[in-house]
């Protein structure tokens, strides 16, 4: 079983949002700090936006930011919106199944068992999960924020200004 790009995409998208739940990130900030190319990245957050896990806000202030709590979005639920495009095997293609076996084959059915197995794990984690108390991830992907750094600079400004 191999993930797609988008889908890894997504989770990275959405751990960099959770981690700075505190305010708006930018797009090309966390295709900098998860080493994606921010064109395939903005194709995510299309996605994602749509799906309502992320809102977006464009202008000099605008970002992303999650668009419910991170407790409330099932890491399964992410994969499922991805996923469901890409057949797991020929087999769970419908129509287009030309496989010679599919009448008499055994392995769809352990196939999937296993992917409901697979699911069910990740719809027991959230992205709350995979950020809360986190400091590896929060290294790597904590970004500043825009408003903090702005009141920080003027507080530095005022000060002097005296």
């Amino acid at each position: 079983m191999r993930v797609t790009i988008r889908t890894n995409l997504a989770i990275r998208v959405l751990m960099a949002c959770g981690v700075n739940a505190d305010h708006m990130v930018r797009r090309a900030e966390i295709a900098h700090a998860t080493n994606a190319s921010e064109n395939h990245l903005a194709q995510v957050v299309h996605l994602l936006a749509s799906e309502g896990y992320i809102k977006t806000v464009r202008g000099r202030s605008g970002g992303l930011a999650l668009a419910r709590p991170a407790s409330e979005i099932s890491v399964g639920q992410v994969f499922r919106h991805f996923e469901a495009a890409t057949p797991f095997a020929e087999c769970f293609e419908g129509a287009q199944n030309t496989c010679p076996l599919k009448d008499v084959c055994r392995l769809r059915d352990a196939l999937v068992a296993g992917l409901a197995a697979f699911y069910g794990v990740l719809d027991q984690i959230t992205i709350e999960d995979l950020v809360h108390d986190n400091a590896g991830l929060e290294g790597l992907l904590s970004m500043p924020n825009p408003a903090s750094t702005m009141a920080a600079s003027c507080g530095a400004q005022g000060a002097t200004a005296h």
